[in-house]
């Protein structure tokens, strides 16, 4: 009996550790998945529970069908760019959510909710293009300067 104790203890500390620097710009995340063979394990089964029950609550998480591969948990920056994976065949479907959580993955109650506003770049802090200023068109800067001209009648035209 003690033996399965220390079997579950060890599983349980064995556990992917948040790396933070590594993961430095963490934005999104995909799960990839096997698509048709069919897993009859126990901790195959919780995986596919996560799967069909589970992502559609996550904001910034999906899934997508890979052939022939065990599933894992890839995660990305705002760029798609890879940071780092995470085998899911040996979680169980509670420690794959507890790792969304400790990761930052905003979790809705229902697929359809809202992601409040101060969710919506999670598990990223903030957005990467935050300091750029939103593009204007040339268009648009003429029909602001026109906008104001007209609106105030004391302007001279001088191109006249």
């Amino acid at each position: 009996m003690w033996l399965i104790v220390l079997a579950s203890f060890l599983h349980c500390a064995s556990a992917y550790d948040v790396d933070l620097q590594k993961l430095d710009g963490l934005a999104k995340a995909r799960v990839e998945v096997q698509g048709r063979k069919q897993h009859k394990s126990h901790l195959c089964l919780q995986v596919k529970a996560f799967v069909m029950q589970d992502i559609p609550l996550y904001h910034n998480l999906v899934m997508k069908h890979i052939p022939g591969a065990d599933p894992e948990l890839v995660l990305l920056n705002h760029y798609y760019e890879e940071l780092d994976r995470i085998a899911l065949t040996d979680m169980t479907r509670s420690e794959i959510n507890e790792l969304l959580e400790k990761l930052g993955f905003y979790k809705k109650a229902q697929p359809e909710d809202e992601v409040p506003e101060e969710f919506r770049f999670a598990p990223a802090k903030d957005s990467p293009f935050k300091d750029e200023r939103p593009f204007k068109s040339s268009m648009s800067t003429v029909d602001t300067e026109n906008a104001s001209s007209e609106s105030n009648p004391e302007v001279k035209h001088t191109d006249l």
